[in-house]
Order: structure tokens, then sequence, then C-alpha cells
């Protein structure tokens, strides 16, 4: 049984848009992920905290605003985002680590390989 997709926007204390999401995503309802993604512009808080599931589809989604997305994950989805290289585009962290968007201590880009400095 499928746990339905909540998407609930937030503006955070530092005045950054935020989304919280819950649920599952995947193919039957990563539209209304994107739609909810192409609704604004800037910087955006994606809290994927609550998400039980997500499939490529979602992935997707995810990649095509991961230049505007900072993502909250739970340790459950941190894998998939890092084996899917999304990590490497988009700054993810888990839950308690606010410094706000763009931090780079959360920014999980990779590094320049040695002697590229």
């Amino acid at each position: 049984m499928t746990t339905p997709l909540t998407l609930t926007a937030v503006r955070r204390p530092d005045g950054t848009a935020g989304l919280t999401v819950s649920g599952e995503i995947d193919m039957s309802n990563a539209g209304s992920l994107a739609e909810a993604l192409d609704g604004g512009s800037g910087p955006l808080v994606l809290d994927l905290t609550a998400v039980e599931y997500l499939d490529s589809a979602g992935l997707s989604v995810l990649f095509a605003h991961a230049d505007r997305l900072e993502i909250i994950v739970p340790p459950l989805l941190e894998p998939v985002l890092t084996v899917s290289g999304l990590a490497g585009l988009a700054t993810v962290h888990g839950p308690g680590t606010d410094d706000g968007p763009g931090s780079a201590a959360h920014t999980t880009a990779p590094s320049d390989p040695p002697g590229e400095e």
C-alpha cells in the first residue's frame, strides 16, 4: 500500500522558501512535485525527512532543480542521493544540521582532484 504524497509550502525563519514533502514519490505523483518546484525561483529548502520512498521519476524531478535546492533527507534516502550523483549537485544534509542554504559545512559537491586547486 502506497502512502499518498503531501506537499506543504513553508517560509523558513530566514525568509527562504521551503517545501515539506511526505509520503512516497514515484512515477504516479512525480508530476505534482515537479509542479510545486516549478512554481518558484531562487533557493528552496526541500525537506524530505518524511518521505518513505523515492524512485527514479522523483530523482529526475530533483535533478532538474538541483542548482537551487538544499535537501534535508532522512538516513534512508541519503545513500540514494549520493549514489545517484544528486548529492554532488545540490546541498544535501540530514535533519538537525541547519546552517542555512548553501552552507559550506553541508555542501556535498565533489572536491577537486589532487593538483587541480
